[in-house]
């Protein structure tokens, strides 16, 4: 009994340790610390995070999977290139997706909390702005679309648009400098908000998809046409 409790104990550490190499690479991927090119050996990975190879190994396999990372033998693993038709198609079907979501939201109404809620992801965009932050400003953006979605009440429109935040995420940080100043953005989320809290769910489909279709066409456009390394 004890033998088996050791290798299961052994086994969870062993979960736990990829888990965490896992995240932490992926963190690092999708902030941009690890930008499209970088390369990376095994052994510089696991001194990086202060674990052994093995979770690291099995880390990256999980990454290459996601399309995220080549894992080249003998030589560690590449941080993959975005590509602009993949961005093109992700942003069509968020488009549509997301248009609905707005559209049941404004039809259905949200409680003073979740409007409240929304209307405090707005002002921390415009007090990053204010600030010059983008990054803040980044993260003050998907919190606001999280919290959209979040007051869907189609679970499985949630989980389909869930599938691609990662890479719009990914792209939004490595264009961050590149886009102009997101003000109309700003601007596009205060007037989904007043759509939302009028309970006109046309409105609100209508504003939500001429923001994505604009934020997908320039950054598609930056993809193409910007830095080789994106």
């Amino acid at each position: 009994m004890t033998i088996v409790r050791t290798e299961n104990r052994d086994s969870e550490e062993r979960v736990s340790l990829t888990a965490r190499a896992y995240g932490e690479i992926r963190r690092r991927i999708l902030d941009n610390e690890m930008p499209p090119g970088t390369m990376m050996l095994e052994q510089e990975l696991a001194a990086m995070l202060a674990m052994s190879r093995t979770p690291v190994r099995e880390a990256l396999i999980r990454l290459a999977n996601e399309g995220m990372v080549e894992v080249r033998p003998r030589h560690g693993m590449r941080v993959l290139p975005v590509s602009a038709d993949d961005m093109a198609e992700i942003y069509q079907i968020l488009t549509a997706l997301e248009s609905d979501a707005a559209a049941e939201i404004a039809r259905a109404g949200l409680s003073s909390e979740e409007l409240a809620a929304l209307k405090g992801a707005v002002e921390e965009m415009e007090d990053a702005l204010a600030a010059d932050d983008l990054k803040a400003w980044a993260r003050a953006d998907g919190h606001f679309h999280t919290l959209l979605i979040e007051a869907c009440r189609n679970k499985r429109l949630r989980a389909l648009v869930y599938q691609f935040w990662d890479q719009t995420y990914r792209v939004r940080m490595l264009t961050l400098t590149l886009r102009p100043r997101p003000t109309d953005s700003n601007r596009d989320h205060h007037a989904l908000v007043d759509a939302i809290e009028r309970r006109d769910p046309e409105a609100a489909a209508c504003i939500h998809r001429e923001h994505r279709l604009r934020a997908g066409a320039m950054l598609v456009s930056l993809l193409r046409n910007g830095p080789t390394q994106l």
